[in-house]
């Protein structure tokens, strides 16, 4: 059965978008079939592994109902991807009419049969585009950073998901919250850790015991257009990040 993920996170700079890249991939790897969506305007998931140099549809004219998701879809190695630009940035105001919150869901969901994974890349906010992809998600993921502001941020975003779990999608859940960024010998990352999972468990959800280390393999690998597990797979990032895959996969909570 199929699973749709969006990564999310109101806070910039927090590992998002190169969490969202590393699931795709490492899923893939691992023989999954995956279709990842960026749907942030910005762009940086489609930059970063290539797709935006292939003209064609995005997922701004799969939104608006002038192409459909096989126009839209660029083939990758190992894994398919809808990618987006700056052009979507539009679609905040465009996208008013009743029902706008189900325009992603409507557009992807008749032709994701041939997939075991939608992974979505979310912008930094909580406007009309996020609630698209949690009105289509099954679940989210939310990367943060092990600082105080990052943490006190989730329950902002949990409200929205709340919001979206009461009137769009009542089964969307949190699967968890994955610490990016973090140095395990810092005083302030084992104490925001710990205010972390007080928070999960408010949430009903979990922190995930795979942490991501910080390393400048990730930059390297998204100027290069290239995955982390591609450009650096012997980097401390690629290995946490394999790790996480597999501790998602096995599930629970």
């Amino acid at each position: 059965m199929i699973k749709r993920i969006a990564i999310a996170n109101q806070k910039g700079g927090v590992g998002k978008t190169t969490t969202a890249g590393a699931m795709i991939v490492g899923l893939a790897n691992r023989g999954y079939r995956v279709l990842g969506i960026d749907i942030d305007p910005q762009g940086n998931l489609s930059d970063g592994c290539g797709a935006e140099m292939y003209r064609g549809p995005t997922i701004y004219e799969l939104l608006k109902g002038e192409a459909s998701p096989g126009e839209a879809t660029r083939r990758m190695v190992g894994y398919d991807i809808i990618p987006a630009n700056v052009m979507l940035a539009g679609a905040e105001q465009e996208l008013s009419q009743t029902g706008k919150e189900h325009r992603l869901r409507e557009a992807v969901s008749a032709a994701e049969g041939g997939y075991d994974f939608v992974v979505m890349d979310t912008p930094p906010s909580l406007g009309i585009l996020t609630v698209n992809a949690f009105t289509y998600a099954d679940e989210v993921i939310i990367p943060t950073t092990a600082g105080v502001f990052a943490a006190n941020g989730i329950q902002q975003l949990n409200n929205t998901i709340g919001n979206v779990r009461k009137y769009c999608n009542p089964g969307i859940e949190v699967a968890g919250i994955l610490l990016t960024r973090f140095n395990p010998r810092a005083n302030i990352s084992r104490q925001v850790r710990e205010l972390t999972e007080q928070l999960s468990r408010h949430m009903d959800t979990r922190v995930y015991g795979t942490f991501i280390r910080n390393g400048i393999a990730v930059e390297e690998a998204q100027a290069n257009h290239a995955d982390i597990f591609s450009y650096a797979g012997g980097s401390t990032v690629a290995e946490d990040y394999g790790n996480f895959v597999d501790e998602y996969l096995k599930g629970g909570k």
